[in-house]
């Protein structure tokens, strides 16, 4: 019975979680592909998918009525080139299928086709191809198609690209650069809510809960073995009502408009307001708690005992801990919301399991109780400690509002005295030299929290020549740039010169990062790198974007980059949050997403959707004069070396472009070379 209740829980769990992953775009189908050499004139294509868990991507060969088959098209077939049979596949499965109500015949996992072809005409040079296919779970299916270019002649490559300027690269590059982002985005987001939860564990409203609520488990149940089973499912019971909470946030705004709440000035108003509060109560100012009719309520429910009795046990912990765990768990969701899709739920699971963790470990090893350190005023510390964050990371919201409606009052200097005056603050605390409402007397101070003092202490020296300049590379994002400033050049020209604004700039540009000539409307962007026969970066952006900050302190800095962005190409930022209005005769409804486009930054970003297929920032694209991308666009990529390389691959396209090239289709492009 017990372990049917666990799987239950675990099942209900999932099911949260599953049923919001349907609003991300998904791509659960890699493919690759190469070509070998059967004799002369014969060759064997041969194309490979994987295929992610739990997904079917269906056989050539299916029933009419059912799922779309997989279909291949090789482009020009029988003039240069004939098909030697049939399209052959790997081994599949065939089972009956309860959606479709027949049977159908799958892949799981991983497919490979192969086709063998007979060169007709020595002179061919490469050979195109679609797939066009369908994928599906028990939840959904998608139709996507997907091209493939097998290079057959090496030689009568490079004679063509002597004729003809770089092609443009497909879109289907794009995916492969942008997934593993948003899976490092998703991780760090659990990551910090898992340290949040942990945190939330060492506050006055939690901590001592934990050998109360462990010793009731073993106590009341007939066997150790029953014990842990029902501390467990305490804790699956403490993980469903946080999730269900990040559902909850998720279902409410929808997946995919998260995103934009980060960009809009009442949200950010609104969350500085409501950080500021609960820093304040974290300080010990007042409490913030929920009516106490709803704990009264709940623990009546407790006391029913059995499973249902512990779900509501773990419901009256939410609700007895809101004055310490609400805060952070706003905190968290804000943060959350920010980044959009599924990121409340994955955010609430990494808090929770946080929190559940301790009673069910302590429960399977009792004796490790004994190790906990008494309650006591330390617990206090902590949460005032964490109320000093709060206030710190309202500003970060503060700053958000200022920097979209670039209303120039939160600037850089402003923002960095502000956390240098908090940090300072709570070092102080830390050390004893100034107490709060709830805090203890004491003779001396911890071991952990003098460490704790140091750090912020060091960090709060970090700020300071940030006042005159400093990068400050290890919280870029979170300041407003170093150009949005009093002195763009730091204080009494801080930086030491390193940047100079001696050239003349040309029309319709200004300076950007590191004194970057940059473009803000892109046909005189366009104009200008046709004039000086530069390429074009497409730099898709935002005021309040903290990765785009990132790239810019952190990557952009970086010299071999900053002599390309200064010297080897033009560049456009285009700010999709730019609030200013257009003009009425330049107003429209987007043909795309049918919005109204009213202001500049409406422009730019249904230009990027309609134009790029894409909606995130940063996002990178280079371009020749013809407007064709030279390369695959780049979205955040913190690796220097890696940008740099991306840059230098676009620009070597650029200038091949009409001469005769050695290594255009290289190993990093989606083509295949045959030696």
């Amino acid at each position: 019975m017990m372990n049917n209740f666990l799987k239950k829980g675990l099942f209900f769990l999932l099911l949260i979680i599953g049923s919001f992953t349907q609003a991300q775009i998904q791509n659960p189908v890699e493919w690759d592909y190469e070509v070998e050499v059967v004799s002369g004139d014969e060759y064997k294509l041969i194309i490979h998918a994987y295929i992610e868990q739990g997904w079917h991507l269906y056989s050539q060969e299916l029933p009419e009525g059912g799922a779309l088959p997989t279909v291949f098209d090789f482009d020009g077939s029988g003039k240069k080139y004939e098909l030697l049979g049939k399209t052959k596949e790997s081994e599949t499965v065939t089972e009956y299928d309860n959606v479709f109500e027949m049977d159908l015949t799958y892949f799981s996992n991983t497919a490979t086709f192969t086709q063998n072809i007979k060169v007709l005409d020595s002179s061919l040079a490469r050979i195109n191809a679609t797939v066009e296919y369908q994928v599906c779970d028990d939840k959904a299916c998608i139709f996507q198609t997907k091209d493939f270019e097998f290079i057959i002649n090496e030689d009568a490559i490079e004679s063509e690209v002597s004729e003809e300027s770089v092609e443009p690269v497909e879109d289907s590059e794009e995916v492969n650069l942008n997934n593993p982002e948003e899976k490092r985005s998703f991780w760090g987001i659990f990551i910090v809510a898992f340290l949040s939860g942990f945190a939330a564990l060492l506050t006055p409203c939690v901590f001592p809960m934990i050998p109360m609520t462990v010793s009731f488990f073993t106590k009341q149940s007939k066997s150790r073995a029953a014990g842990i089973k029902n501390a467990i499912f305490y804790g699956i019971s403490i993980i469903v009502i946080y999730v269900f909470l990040g559902s909850l946030v998720t279902l409410i705004f929808g997946a995919d408009s998260l995103n934009a709440l980060s960009t809009n000035v009442w949200f950010n108003l609104l969350f500085f307001i409501l950080l500021v509060i609960f820093a304040v109560s974290f300080m010990g100012a007042f409490e913030i708690v929920l009516p106490s009719s709803w704990g009264t309520k709940i623990d009546s429910k407790a006391d029913k005992g059995g499973l249902i009795g512990i779900f509501f046990m773990a419901l009256a912990l939410a609700i007895v801990s809101f004055s310490c765990t609400g805060p952070i768990v706003g905190t968290l969701l804000v943060e959350a919301a920010s980044k959009g899709g599924i990121a409340p739920i994955i955010g609430m699971l990494g808090f929770s399991l946080a929190i559940a963790l301790p009673f069910g470990l302590f429960a399977a090893f009792p004796g490790w109780m004994n190790t906990l350190p008494k309650s006591g005023g330390w617990l206090n510390t902590v949460k005032v400690t964490l109320g000093f964050l709060e206030l710190a990371l309202a500003f970060k919201f503060l700053s958000n509002a200022d920097l979209v409606l670039q209303l120039h009052i939160l600037e850089r200097e402003i923002f960095l005295a502000i956390w240098i005056a908090i940090f300072g603050m709570l070092a102080l605390y830390l050390f004893g030299k100034i107490r709060l409402p709830h805090d203890s007397g004491t003779d001396h101070i911890s071991v952990g929290r003098l460490i704790t003092g140091l750090v912020a202490l060091i960090f709060t020296i970090y700020l300071i020549p940030g006042l005159w300049g400093a990068p400050l590379k290890i919280i870029s994002g979170f300041p407003p740039p170093l150009h949005y400033s009093e002195s763009p050049d730091g204080i009494g020209g801080g930086n030491g010169g390193l940047f100079s604004n001696s050239q003349t700039l040309p029309e319709g540009a200004k300076y950007g990062p590191h004194d970057i000539i940059t473009f803000h409307d892109y046909e005189k962007g366009m104009e200008f790198g046709r004039q000086k026969d530069l390429p074009v970066l497409l730099d898709f952006t935002g005021h309040a974007c903290v990765n785009c900050r990132k790239m810019e302190e952190r990557v952009w800095s970086e010299p071999q980059i900053l002599n390309v962005l200064k010297n080897d190409l033009v560049l456009i930022s285009l700010y999709v949050d730019d609030k200013r209005k257009l003009p009425e005769s330049e107003q429209y409804v987007s043909p795309t997403t049918g919005k109204e486009i009213e202001s500049i930054g409406n422009k730019w970003s249904d230009f990027q959707i309609s134009r790029y297929q894409a909606n995130a920032q940063p996002y990178y694209v280079l371009l020749d004069h013809e407007e064709q991308k030279l390369v695959a666009p780049s979205a955040y990529e913190p690796d220097a070396d890696e940008y740099y390389k991306w840059l230098k691959k676009g620009i070597d396209n650029f200038n091949r472009s009409g001469k005769p090239a050695q290594n255009i289709f290289s190993a990093e492009s989606d083509s295949v070379m045959i030696n």
